[in-house]
C-alpha cells in the first residue's frame, strides 16, 4: 500500500460507519467524535457495518488520501463500539489492511533449527 509510512498514528474509529460517506464526511466524524484534528498526518481507520468493508483517511500534506478496501471473503477485526477510539501502531495497520486480526495474530512456532 503507498501510504503514509512507518511511525505514523493510527486511529480506529470504534463501531460502524457509513461507507457512503467521502472524504469530508470522514473528516468531520475524525473531528467531532474521534476529537483529532484531520489533517495532523494521522490515519483515520472507519469500517463499515457488514464489517468486509475498511475506509483509510490519510492527510498527506498536500491534500486528502481515501484509501478503500472490500475484503472477497471475512470481515476486518474491530473493537466493539462501546471503545470509542482506539489506537494501532503502523504495523497493526498494515496487518489490519491484510485482514489480519492485529488483536491476536498467529506468528506460530519458531522454525525448528537443523544442525
Amino acid at each position: 500500500m503507498i501510504g503514509p509510512g512507518t511511525g505514523v498514528r493510527v486511529y480506529l474509529a470504534c463501531g460502524t460507519t457509513d461507507m457512503r460517506k467521502g472524504i469530508a464526511g470522514l473528516a468531520a466524524l475524525a473531528q467531532d467524535v474521534l476529537r483529532q484534528n484531520p489533517a495532523s498526518g494521522a490515519v483515520f481507520a472507519f469500517r463499515g457495518r457488514r464489517g468486509d468493508r475498511l475506509k483509510l483517511l490519510y492527510w498527506d500534506g498536500q491534500g486528502f488520501c481515501l484509501y478503500y478496501k472490500v475484503l472477497e471473503r471475512g470481515r476486518f477485526p474491530w473493537p466493539v463500539a462501546g471503545d470509542g477510539t482506539a489506537r494501532l501502531t503502523s504495523a497493526q495497520l498494515a496487518m489490519l489492511w491484510e485482514g489480519i486480526d492485529w488483536r491476536r495474530p498467529d506468528w506460530g512456532a519458531p522454525p525448528a533449527r537443523v544442525s
